[in-house]
């Protein structure tokens, strides 16, 4: 009976866990349309917060104004029936105060001013009303302004503004650095990859995985003599950051892989490799029962031994008749 290779599989590393799983497939599928909310719902809050209300209270203001029609004292008896009286001894329009009281809100007005704002709340700026407006008045302006710096005089009037801030000290850190990151991310023209390549990084036996973006400076290129490129070094696990480094062309190696694939090979931290570059090697258990067939095992190889050596004596014994007939004989 042959002996059985020992198994040298790790079994707790490749048991299942359905539940485990089961939950990170979820937080992968829910994850991505659920941060893409929440960022929206972030900028729509900035928005609502610093522009839409600042905006909706000057309207408001300049609303008020304009409908204002509160009297100290009493009015003639011919319109005494337009007005109402208030417990402030103010007089204001009979309509506005209906048109309050039909609709108070969370805290009922006192006031000929709280009657107003909200009389103008409810009556002209409804957000059904407002939101829509003041996004077609916000992208109108953002079109306007788009438009106006294209041209020359536009041009020449932001290039003395931006030579303005420039003189600030404070402002001028702040401005410049928030305007590389607006100019990167709106700008027209994109980062193109030509290649992913790897590059002994930051030191030999070092390897690091970079997307070539151009041939770099052409003082380094005469310095060095050699062709050189470009390479931009992305940090793990947010590929989005990085840095820019220069080294000899000679030294790279082309990767069998794009750019997507790359990425997700960062993210992942090296978990997810492209199928182009598994390594095939063979499974452990396998190997180590390949291992366990050709050594020799203690019975194997006293049993073989049994055998080999009854091998030889047959042979001696065989070949004893015919030595015993090749003796010479005796004269």
């Amino acid at each position: 009976m042959q002996p059985q290779p020992p198994d040298f599989t790790d079994k707790s590393t490749t048991a299942t866990h359905p539940f485990r799983r089961a939950l990170l497939r979820g937080l992968g599928i829910v994850l991505p349309p659920l941060l893409t909310v929440v960022v929206f719902i972030w900028a729509w809050t900035l928005i609502d917060q610093y522009v839409l209300r600042p905006v909706e209270g000057v309207a408001s203001w300049a609303l008020i104004r304009m409908e204002w029609d509160v009297r100290r004292s009493q009015p003639d008896e011919a319109v005494i029936d337009d007005y109402q009286l208030l417990s402030t001894r103010e007089w204001i329009p009979r309509h506005v105060y209906e048109r309050v009281t039909e609709n108070p809100g969370t805290e009922r007005p006192v006031t000929a001013g709280q009657y107003y704002r909200r009389y103008v709340r409810i009556q002209y700026l409804q957000p059904w009303v407002v939101i829509p407006t003041f996004l077609l008045f916000f992208i109108s302006l953002l079109y306007l302004l788009g438009w106006l710096l294209a041209a020359g005089v536009g041009r020449l009037m932001w290039a003395s503004f931006e030579r303005l801030i420039d003189r600030l000290p404070l402002i001028r850190n702040v401005y410049s650095s928030v305007k590389q990151v607006t100019d990167f991310v709106f700008s027209e023209q994109t980062i193109e990859f030509n290649r992913v390549v790897a590059v002994e990084y930051p030191r030999k036996g070092i390897w690091s995985i970079g997307f070539v973006t151009g041939e770099s400076l052409l003082d380094i290129r005469s310095a060095v003599n050699e062709p050189v490129v470009s390479l931009l070094m992305p940090t793990s696990p947010l590929p989005m950051t990085g840095f820019t480094i220069t080294v000899l062309k000679s030294e790279t190696i082309d990767l069998d892989m794009t750019v997507d694939q790359a990425v997700q090979f960062m993210v992942s931290c090296g978990v997810v490799v492209p199928p182009r570059q598994l390594q095939r090697s063979e499974r452990p258990s396998r190997l180590s029962a390949e291992l366990f067939s050709t050594a020799k095992l203690p019975g194997a190889s006293s049993s073989g031994d049994d055998s080999s050596s009854s091998d030889v004596k047959d042979s001696a014994t065989s070949s004893s008749p015919s030595a015993s007939n090749h003796k010479p004989s005796k004269s």
